[in-house]
Parts: structure tokens; C-alpha cells; sequence
């Protein structure tokens, strides 16, 4: 690969611009390609905890959880989760409880070997260790400027 400056001149640029291209690349590149199968992010997420929960878990408790992903907020979450109950993907029971229904499933298992696909195509030439590292420095940035992120 070919970098856009020399080591000398990179280690010099802005880690807010450069972070701020990677975030736009990754998630241009996701969202189009869950668009690509008919989904959203978010409706994505919220199917991914139904599907991969040891225990059954409540529209609230899934909402709480990803509402501050991407800054998504509440409301946009409560109308994802209602999406993918309407398209059939998931139940929810009268306490707010929410199932995976059998098409849900399947299309659980098309988006997650999916995810699979794009989790490879940004890792390509990464190793493990420079991505830990990789994510270190961001935490690091992160807590050196007094910002808060958590990811479950």
C-alpha cells in the first residue's frame, strides 16, 4: 500500500482528520453493504443482540444498549427495533420481551456471514497485534482528551 505521506510527514499529521476518514470509510462501506441485503445498521445491531443473547433480553434493555452507538439516539432505536419486528424478524411479547422468529434467523445468519466478509476485507494486511495496538492509541486519544466510549 502505498501511504499518503513519509513517515517523517505522518507522524506529524492531525489524528483528528485521519480518524475522522477511517470512521467515514468504515461506515460508508458497512451501511452500503447491509443496504446491499436490505437492513440497517442499527437494525442490524438490534437483530444480532436478539439472535446472540444467552438469555432473553427486553426492547429496553437492547435500545439502552445501542442507543449511543454512532449517536444513534433513543428514538431512532425504538424505530429500528419496530422495523425489524414488522418485517417479521423478531416478536416482542407483552412484557417487552423480544424473540427471534425463524426468517429472523435466516437473515440473522445472511448479515452475520456478511459482516464476516467486510470484518476481513478491513483486515486485510492487519495483523492482530497492530490492530490491538490500533486500538490502544484510539482509547488512549480517547481518555487524553477527556472522552468517554465503551463498546459492549
Amino acid at each position: 500500500m502505498e501511504y499518503s505521506h513519509s513517515d517523517t510527514d505522518l507522524i506529524k499529521q492531525p489524528i483528528g482528520y485521519w480518524s475522522w476518514a477511517a470512521y467515514k470509510a468504515v461506515i460508508a462501506r458497512t451501511r452500503a453493504a447491509l443496504a446491499g441485503i436490505g437492513t440497517t445498521q442499527p437494525q442490524w445491531w438490534a437483530l444480532a443482540q436478539v439472535a446472540s443473547a444467552d438469555t432473553v433480553k427486553t426492547r429496553d434493555e437492547v435500545s439502552r444498549l445501542l442507543r449511543n452507538y454512532l449517536d444513534v439516539g433513543p428514538e431512532t432505536m425504538e424505530s429500528e427495533i419496530d422495523t425489524i419486528i414488522a418485517q417479521g424478524w423478531l416478536t416482542e411479547d407483552a412484557e417487552g420481551r423480544l424473540y427471534i422468529t425463524a426468517e429472523g434467523r435466516a437473515f440473522y445468519d445472511k448479515a452475520a456471514a456478511l459482516q464476516d466478509e467486510l470484518w476481513a476485507e478491513r483486515h486485510a494486511g492487519i495483523s492482530d497485534e497492530e490492530y490491538l495496538t490500533t486500538l490502544k492509541v484510539l482509547q488512549r486519544f480517547i481518555h487524553n482528551t477527556g472522552g468517554r466510549a465503551w463498546h459492549h
